[in-house]
């Protein structure tokens, strides 16, 4: 006999992207509206939690229940029937636990599928008629599943269902506070199981709109009620997926070892025996660029931020996939995965500027202020102005999701009160510490790089050098898209670890590969190549998200599109910087090893 309050959270569809609040559309109200707090990754998705009009009490089903009448005006038919061909959602939570509407699945028995919230409405036609109508869903049948204690009696909510049905509620004579509905009548047993003369929605039309709620018995314990939510039903594609990116990696592998051992192995071993000039002479490949190797690239600060950011990215992801992997961010906790996020950016802050000014001063660098300042802004400067337009995009179409002032004052302060001040600490110490020693002195004056042949010329190498890395992690991807775009919970972080390993290692292998047959070359520019080779995996990765976007998504909305394209901006932007780091420290490992354990006269 407790009360249990249903919430109400956004209206969401897969075909705009934009949520909207609940009370955006005419729905039945309470006599006050209040808003649930959220926190600040509840805000940023667009979540807007308020109480409802529905109030169950525990374990006392109930029938026909008028939460109210409403008789639409222009306006509101208008706003229904946009939100119905947009393919609208309504999402409720009870008990933290979303709603959810049961489908069956045609091509297995007893097989369920569970879609997040119940549709608006729908359209279709009447017999015999070609004209279009909306109808609307006006009667909701809620099953609440509840898991019975056997020792306390106490039962717990373990579930929460919905079938919604359009329903032409019919009465007799005046409408008052009693009538009492022909269509459902608790007292004659006549309850709604079909929408055989539906609701439409139509100016000066009248809608009632009722509830019925049963109450299930369940064997799922409380512990384990997610569960049901986050049944992914197909585990061999990951570990297809995990198998095929495994493959690569041991190609790599093979071809790292090859290099070192055979190539590396002999080669030291005949430098070191070189006693007569005649054969010094001949020597050729890496050996010969040995006093061009370690000489500080063109712009030498912009590789100091990008791999200081790169280290902070890397630091944010590894340590957010460890809080997963134990559990912390289980899908219950809503907005979890954003608020960590954000909050492990600002401190990595420190780690960025720690990098960045080492880096700085293994070029000769002097002025640590303003390599710290660059490191500090230009990254999330970039991703800020992105965000802020689409912001004002989201903004313009009066949508839920637009992040109020009030949060993006609170984004900037994390960045400014927090990251800034961090990435100076930690620039401090970096520079403070004496420079790394090269292993090989830098010549006065640089060697003519000779002519290169077609396959290694720049632009090429580095595209090839990109379709690796994306190839070893794309159908997790897929999946990260479906979860983000289509509205699903992901929820496989192993998985996800697993394939962020295997992105590392092909990342620094293909790099490695990559960079010693440029040495051998005799093309000593490696420093920027190094970290463009791994980093064009995300140009391959925006490419594909185009790919996604026409075949699975169903967005028809310009600023949808916008939307979609910005955000999949950011996100290539982020994995560029987070490979082409990983690629640049291997080399950087690779380089030094090599050329430390060759003796030079």
């Amino acid at each position: 006999g407790d009360p249990l309050l249903v919430k109400v959270n956004k209206l969401t569809s897969t075909k705009t992207q934009l949520p909207y609040s609940y009370y955006s559309l005419p729905f039945c109200q309470p006599e006050h509206i209040v808003d649930s707090a959220e926190n600040l990754g509840e805000v940023l998705r667009g979540d807007r939690i308020e109480n409802s009009p529905y109030v169950f009490k525990m374990r006392e089903p109930q029938m026909c229940n008028i939460v109210c009448r409403k008789i639409l005006d222009k306006k509101a038919a208008k706003a229904f029937k946009e939100k119905i061909n947009d393919e609208y959602r309504v999402n409720m939570i009870l008990d933290n636990l979303p709603l959810v509407v049961p489908i069956r699945r045609p091509d297995q028995e007893n097989a369920v599928v569970y879609q997040y919230g119940y549709h608006v409405g729908l359209r279709g036609q009447y017999a015999g008629s070609k004209e279009e109508k909306h109808f609307i869903h006006n009667h909701l049948t809620f099953t609440v599943k509840y898991h019975k204690d056997p020792l306390s009696g106490s039962a717990r909510i373990v579930g929460f269902e919905v079938k919604p049905f359009s329903v032409k509620h019919e009465y007799e004579g005046e409408w008052n506070e009693k009538t009492r509905l022909t269509t459902c009548d608790p007292h004659a047993k006549r309850a709604v199981t079909s929408s055989e003369s539906p609701q439409e929605v139509e100016e000066k039309k009248e809608i009632i709109f009722t509830y019925d709620v049963e109450f299930q018995e369940s064997d799922i314990k409380w512990a384990s009620r997610w569960d049901t939510y986050l049944l992914m039903a197909d585990d061999q594609i990951h570990w297809f997926s995990i198998v095929n990116s495994l493959m690569i990696v041991l190609f790599l592998s093979g071809m790292v070892a090859m290099i070192m051992l055979r190539t590396l192995y002999r080669d030291i071993s005949k430098y070191n025996q070189l006693e007569t000039q005649e054969e010094a002479q001949e020597e050729t490949g890496w050996k010969l660029v040995h006093g061009d190797v370690f000489r500080p690239p063109a712009n030498s600060d912009l590789l100091c931020v990008y791999v200081g950011t790169g280290v902070q990215f890397f630091g944010m992801i590894l340590v957010m996939m460890i809080f997963a992997l134990l559990g912390f961010l289980s899908p219950s906790n809503r907005g979890g995965l954003m608020t960590a996020m954000l909050l492990l950016w600002v401190f990595m802050g420190l780690f960025a500027g720690y990098s960045s000014a080492r880096l700085y001063k293994l070029f000769k660098g002097t002025e640590w202020k303003k390599i710290t300042l660059k490191t500090a802004f230009m990254f999330p400067a970039t991703v800020f102005a992105i965000f802020f337009v689409l912001n004002a995009l989201i903004w313009g179409q009066k949508s839920s999701g637009a992040v109020p002032f009030g949060t993006m004052f609170a984004l900037v302060l994390l960045w400014f009160g927090i990251s800034v001040p961090l990435v100076f600490v930690g620039s401090y110490f970096g520079f403070k510490k004496p420079a790394t020693e090269d292993p090989v002195k830098t010549n006065k004056i640089p060697r003519q790089i000779p002519e290169q042949a077609w396959y290694m010329n720049p632009a090429f190498s580095i595209l090839i050098g990109g379709i690796l890395p994306f190839g070893a992690v794309f159908i997790e991807l897929f999946f990260i898209l479906t979860s983000i775009w289509l509205h699903q919970f992901y929820y496989i972080f192993g998985f996800l670890f697993i394939v962020f390993v295997i992105l590392i290692i092909t990342c620094a292998e293909i790099t490695v590969v990559l960079c010693y047959f440029q040495l051998c070359s005799e093309d000593y520019l490696w420093w920027w190549r190094s970290y463009l080779t791994s980093g064009s995996s995300a140009f391959y990765l925006f490419l594909y998200a185009a790919f996604y976007f026409f075949t699975k998504l169903e967005i028809t909305k310009a600023v949808s599109g916008v939307l979609y394209f910005g955000y999949m901006l950011i996100i290539s932007y982020s994995f560029f910087v987070l490979t082409g780091t990983i690629g640049f420290y291997a080399c950087f490992w690779f380089t030094r090893l090599i050329y430390s354990s060759v003796k030079i006269d």
